[in-house]
């Protein structure tokens, strides 16, 4: 009796709890105010559009659980890839996005792909753009506008269907003008 109980209590727990996630939909986040209805609905246009997504915001508010709901809801079968610009040396970064060929630099003993070719059909979420490197930002341009990439040391071009979001806790105008982020990147 007690475990019939403890059974019956458990899928009551799980009804429940299925038709709060069922009417919520969105994983990590809490709340049911205006002001969160308002950013689900905004993620939900947002999601089912190809554009790139510039997010901004303060440091702890989820721009990062915003990004991977956008992810979650636009139906991209490749995977969700998040870089944080700003806690990789500007040397290294480059090589983490674009990846590089056998031979490339010093200790480049093998091919190794990057963050770009690892979203493939998916969504590259590119954390504290702000803090990348003006030269990179220009490659990163690049990626957008043409949808290729190569590798560092190849001369070979590489096709890659991926959705690029970005982020950074400043506001991304004073960031255009200070500098920080270049102004064709940010449109």
């Amino acid at each position: 009796v007690t475990h019939a109980l403890e059974r019956c209590r458990l899928k009551q727990e799980y009804l429940f709890l299925r038709e709060q996630l069922d009417n919520h939909g969105w994983g990590e986040f809490i709340g049911q105010s205006t002001v969160m209805r308002d950013v689900y609905d905004l993620i939900s246009q947002v999601a089912l559009s190809k554009a790139s997504v510039f997010i901004s915001g303060e440091t702890g508010t989820g721009k990062e659980l915003v990004a991977r709901a956008i992810h979650r809801h636009s139906g991209r079968s490749g995977l969700f890839v998040a870089i944080n610009c700003a806690a990789i040396p500007t040397s290294i970064l480059e090589s983490e996005l674009f990846g590089y060929v056998r031979g490339a630099f010093t200790g480049a003993d093998k091919e190794r792909i990057g963050k770009f070719e690892l979203a493939h059909k998916g969504t590259l979420f590119l954390d504290e753009i702000t803090e990348m490197h003006p030269d990179i930002q220009a490659k990163l341009l690049r990626v957008l506008q043409e949808s290729t990439i190569e590798r560092l040391g190849s001369n070979r071009s590489f096709n890659i269907d991926i959705r690029i979001l970005a982020a950074t806790n400043r506001n991304p105008r004073q960031a255009v003008d200070d500098g920080c982020l270049r102004e064709d990147v940010f449109y």
